[in-house]
């Protein structure tokens, strides 16, 4: 027997109000536990010369500082992704962000390089576990909530990046103004107290992406040995990456092997750490991930070489600097914000593709003379591709990526964007050598502009990417 029928206007008022909705708790410590890693690298930014001037070190030694942060992200990203996978967010958000807090104290007490360097390795794994989590959440979200659209959401998430970058040179600059480099690596100890306190208090114990470790086989889910040949198979791509020359040809050889080994192990693991068989048959997926290397080539070497030639070749203070690139990061939000209530990601790549190739053309014009509104100019129109290219790239990963384990693929995301920041390190410190001079950088600049073309070329010629995001 069916119960009568309501009035149909009350009846989908009152479905619509019933039905639940996105967690609104959950924000503060998915997005302060996101952001961990862009405050740490844009902040570095303009510190990169205030520290080489301090202890004595070149552009190419400092270079270590980058490349220590993103080697220990890439390798910590996916493994700690894989882990919210199996276990929730709740535990490794907390733990990570109180490695933060850790390497927060050891940077600041650092008495040399070598110090330093350690710190900004401990901080790359602490701020593993922000981003895996926050999209574990948003997935779980989704599941919960029967809403499978968190366009919203994920706008959000990447706004507060844009948010973050903006204020990261200026906030930079403020602090080495004020209280010297180190208080850039201070930061890091109220940021990570702060986001251990939401996390405890405003994470669910349980809420993972569906999959749930089986009592006695944890050790065989996590995949111990796949994610220990991946590591050294990660380890010593980005070294050779790190100084790329052929002295060093040994790395790319244990690379060749590692990696062999890796996929063996994972294509026969029942439980595999990176799925190969799945990943291999989703040919959306790894396109994603090709352009999110090849696109953060071109954002990290303008990040890092633009702010160290701003600094040495132009003569503005670190502070200054960080102005210069306000209106990159204010462009870069308002454009992620409009671009986020739009469905699809093909035309928002395409704009990004266009928008990096028409900035490195200007930056080849620039001098150690030029006016300063031509390095206005520059940073606004790189606005457009940051605005655009971080959006699109997250939401193809939610979209593309295997539900169960959208925190291990959101991982892998930022491991590939920070293979890219390896390249851009290396590039950058092989560009300039001793001095980050104005012949530096427009060699930098032609590297940035080939990156900038493949990426617009694996945009055009992905017909996949007219289906993702369509039911956003």
């Amino acid at each position: 027997m069916t119960e009568p029928a309501m009035g149909a206007g009350t009846s989908d008022k009152d479905s619509q109000a019933e039905q639940p909705r996105f967690n609104r708790r959950l924000l503060p410590p998915m997005m302060l536990g996101s952001v961990l890693n862009p405050v740490n690298s844009t902040i570095i930014s303009v510190a990169l010369i205030p520290i080489g001037n301090a202890l004595g070190a070149p552009p190419s030694k400092t270079a270590w500082l980058v490349s220590a942060l993103y080697l220990a992200t890439s390798l910590g990203q996916p493994v700690v992704g894989r882990l919210i996978d199996i276990f929730g967010p709740r535990r490794l958000f907390l733990i990570s962000t109180a490695l933060v807090g850790v390497a927060g104290v050891l940077g600041t007490l650092a008495p040399n390089l070598g110090v330093l360097i350690a710190a900004r390795v401990l901080l790359g794994f602490g701020t593993c576990g922000g981003y895996p989590a926050a999209m574990a959440l948003v997935r779980s979200e989704a599941k919960r909530t029967g809403r499978d659209s968190p366009g919203g959401v994920l706008t959000a998430l990447a706004v507060a990046n844009q948010t973050i970058a903006v204020i990261g040179p200026l906030l930079g600059g403020l602090l080495i103004a004020v209280g010297g480099w180190r208080a850039t690596f201070a930061l890091n100890i109220p940021l990570a107290v702060a986001a251990l306190l939401l996390g405890w208090w405003r994470l669910p114990k349980s809420a993972g992406t569906g999959e749930r470790p089986r009592r006695g086989r944890i050790a065989a889910q996590l995949d111990l040995p796949g994610m220990a040949l991946f590591a050294v198979t990660l380890t010593s791509l980005l070294l050779f990456l790190m100084n790329p020359h052929l002295r060093n040809w040994y790395l790319l050889v244990l690379t060749l092997l590692a990696g062999s080994a890796f996929a063996l192990r994972e294509l026969r693991a029942a439980t595999p750490f990176i799925d190969l068989r799945v990943l291999g048959g989703n040919r959306p997926l790894l396109a994603t991930y090709g352009r999110a290397l090849v696109a953060y080539v071109v954002a990290y070497s303008f990040l890092y070489g633009f702010s160290q030639w701003t600094e040495e070749g132009y003569g503005l203070s670190p502070f200054r600097t960080g102005l210069v690139q306000m209106p990159m990061f204010l462009l870069a939000i308002g454009v992620s914000i409009w671009s986020g209530r739009r469905k699809g990601v093909r035309g928002k790549l395409l704009g990004g593709a266009l928008g990096q190739i028409a900035a490195c053309l200007i930056l080849l014009t620039l001098s150690g003379s030029s006016p300063l509104w031509e390095l206005l100019l520059v940073a606004l129109v790189f606005g457009v591709p940051q605005g655009l290219n971080n959006l699109a790239l997250q939401n193809s990963v939610y979209f593309q990526a295997d539900p169960e384990r959208t925190a291990s693929s959101a991982g892998l995301l930022r491991t590939f964007a920070y293979l890219g920041s390896m390249v851009a390190s290396s590039a950058s410190a092989a560009s300039f050598g001793q001095r980050a001079d104005t012949g530096g950088m427009h060699e930098l600049s032609w590297i940035m502009l080939g990156a900038g073309a493949v990426f617009l070329l694996m945009t055009l010629f992905d017909r996949s990417l007219g289906r993702t995001g369509t039911s956003d």
